[in-house]
Order: C-alpha cells, then structure tokens, then sequence
C-alpha cells in the first residue's frame, strides 16, 4: 500500500457572491477530485488547534501527523533546515520577506503593497540580497537568500520577540506592525534605504514591476527538533514542494526532499514535474508515503485574485491529482490518497483563517458508489469531523 498526500496550500475558503454564494472549491471544475468523493470518505478537519496562528507551518505540521503544540519552534527554523543553514540551540531565526512598501513619507508612515515584491524572481532576490549580507551581516546578525520574496536572519544569542506576518497588513500603514525589538525596526528602515533605489528595483520600476524595497520581519523561532517520520510511522516518506518551509519539515523529520525544477510555489509552477515527481518517490524510489504540497491556491488568495485561485484549483485536480492516481492504477498499486486544504484563506481577508478545512480520503482496493463533489459544503454536511488534525495520518494510515 502506498500512501499519497494531496495539499492545496489555502485552498478552502468563504461562499463568495460573485460566484452565487459558491466558494472557489464549489466553483472549480474539479472532476477527479469529484471521483475521489464519490468513492471514498469526506469530513472536516481541524488543523489548527486553539490558541495557535494558523499558519502553514502549524497547519501542515498538523497533516503530516506532528502535534504543532509539541513539536513547532517557529516558522522560520523550519526553512532554514531547508537552506542546510547551522543553527545552535540560543539562536534565534527569522524569517525575512522581502516586501513592497509605498515611497512617500517617513519609514512608519508607509503602506504595504505587496508581501512579495511581485513574487520577486529567486535570481533578482540573491543580487538585492548580497547588498543586505554586504551591509549588515556581523557576528551577531547572519542572512541567508531562500526563494523568491522568503529568506531567512540568523540573531545569535538573540531575543525571541512578537512579530507579524507582512500578508496580514497588506495596504495598511506599517508603523503600528512594526517590531517592539529596535535592532529589528532600525535594519527594516536601513533597508529601504538601501533597496528602494538599488538599482535592480529602479529597472523593476520601469519594467512595471513592484520593487523589493524593504525587509520584513516574522515567524522568529528556535532550532526545531521534529521525531523521525519513519521510526514514527513505519513509512519511508517524501515531500514535493516549491517552499522552504515544506523542504524544512522534511529535512527536520528525515523525509526525502523532491527538487522539481521550475517549481515556484506560484500558479506558473512545473505541475507536472511536480506530478511526476511523487511519481517516481512511490514507484522508482521505495517510498511508501508521499506529501505534495502546492502554494498556489494560497498565494493567489494573499493577492485577492479570485480567478486566479480557481485556476489553481483546477490546475491541481488536472495536473496533480488525477495523473498520480492514473499512474497508480497503471502500475496495479494500492494506494490511499488524502487531499485537502491546510487552512482557509478567503479572498475577504487576504490571509488565514483557523477554521476547519474539508478533507477527502480515497482507498483503491475500498471504493464505495455515491454522487459527491469535493467542497466545504458537502464535506460538513456528511458530519464527519476531525477534531485534532494531527490524527487524520493515522486514519490515511490505519495505525
């Protein structure tokens, strides 16, 4: 039996009126998905528990079968596991976007535009990236380039402080969400100095793009310590994923990490190699579990574009789902396959929400016959719930 995760990165969501009351799940064309319902089980799970942030690190803790209130350090720790960045148990990691800021007026005065500069190209990141290490790396202060817009600020024997995610603020002035932590807010304003008028950004103007102007602080953590996924569970795993933050968790639970070239962690990213490569985990590489994980649907709801995020949906049923389960059946597998969302993201918000999230759970070798389409609506309305999500592993695993 092989055991398969499906995640669309934010892909739940609130009934929207320009789409009659329906959600983007509701209104996406999703006919494998749909497949998957019909035979197999649907409910809801609760991914986040109380009192946590629901981000995508406590959430796809959660669905990879950790207790986020045991076993998450922070955000930030995760992805440097990715960047094999060394980390000593009094450091303090952070995770550093680099983020769109209005140019007019004092530093706190500014707005927010935009958490990704435009989802700023890996390769334009690194060049405005070595003008950061250049200008404040030290031996208390280490920056590290990551993908895209996410990076990561090393602070030995730092300070653990509160701090709030750029995407939660977006066209909002800056100046009551800054850090508390001086040495943090004085490298946040050093940097637009730097930046807004390097000159990449000022081509990236011209080129009507949004400029990468300014560091943003978040997701501060310590050196994390996740039990080994396969003394856990018996299972031999792998994840698939565009993001540090997913490469960590694996990295962290000694899973194997797919590279996919030409995957983004946007809607432009390499689906099919990322197809292929849960593919090839399962029936060339000995793995018996593999997690896919898509940013799409969430980063298309942090811009608010609703078409965008039920293309990605769509993208995922196409391009994801429905080629791993044909090639499973193809080469006579068993297999069980779970796909769900971590958290919401409504395009109301911009940015997460805890609440329940619908799951869908399909076996090969038990399928049942029933009219099903896999949606927030239908799922509630089957009444079956999971109250702690880090439970729902053992019910894709029988343990």
């Amino acid at each position: 039996m092989k055991y398969i995760v499906i995640l669309g990165d934010g892909m739940s969501d609130e009934p929207i009126e320009a789409l009659g009351g329906k959600t983007p799940l509701e209104a996406a064309n999703t006919p494998a998905m749909d497949l998957l319902a019909s035979q197999g089980e649907m409910g809801m799970v609760q991914n986040v528990p109380a009192g946590m942030a629901p981000g995508s690190d406590v959430a796809n803790l959660s669905v990879m079968g950790y207790d986020p209130k045991e076993s998450y350090s922070g955000r930030s720790p995760l992805e440097a596991l990715s960047l094999g960045i060394d980390m000593d148990p009094d450091d303090i990691i952070f995770r550093v976007n680099v983020v769109t800021l209005t140019e007019e007026g004092p530093y706190a005065e500014k707005t927010i535009t935009d958490h990704s500069a435009g989802e700023i190209s890996t390769a334009d990141a690194r060049i405005l990236m070595e003008t950061i290490q250049k200008n404040f790396n030290s031996e208390a202060f280490q920056f590290y380039p990551g993908t895209s817009y996410r990076h990561i600020m090393i602070w030995k024997k730092g300070r653990l402080v509160a701090l709030e995610p750029p995407h939660d603020h977006l066209t909002q002035v800056i100046g009551p969400h800054l850090p508390k932590e001086p040495v943090l807010r004085e490298f946040m304003e050093k940097s637009f100095e730097l930046l807004n008028d390097h000159p990449l950004n000022l081509q990236r103007a011209l080129d009507g793009k949004n400029k990468a102007n300014s560091l943003w602080y978040w997701g501060a953590g310590t050196k994390p310590s996740l039990e080994n996924f396969q003394a856990k569970t018996g299972l031999k795993g792998a994840v698939v994923s565009a993001v540090d933050l997913l490469k960590g968790i694996a990295v962290g639970s000694g899973m194997q990490v797919c590279h996919v070239e030409g995957a983004t962690g946007s809607i432009d990213t390499n689906w099919e190699g990322k197809a292929q490569a849960a593919i090839d985990a399962l029936l060339k590489d000995g793995c018996d579990y593999v997690y896919v994980h898509v940013e799409a649907p969430d980063e298309m709801a942090h811009q608010g574009l609703l078409e965008e995020k039920i293309q990605s949906i769509e993208y995922l049923d196409s391009r994801i789902v429905a080629p791993i389960k044909a090639a499973m059946e193809e080469a006579g597998q068993d297999f069980r396959m779970l796909v769900l969302p971590d958290h919401p993201n409504p395009l109301r918000y911009r940015t997460h929400t805890g609440d329940p999230v619908p799951y869908v759970l399909y076996d090969s070798t038990m399928q049942r016959k029933a009219v099903a389409h896999y949606n927030e609506k239908e799922a509630a309305a089957t009444g079956v719930f999971e109250p702690v999500g880090h439970n729902l592993l053992n019910r894709l695993i029988r343990k």
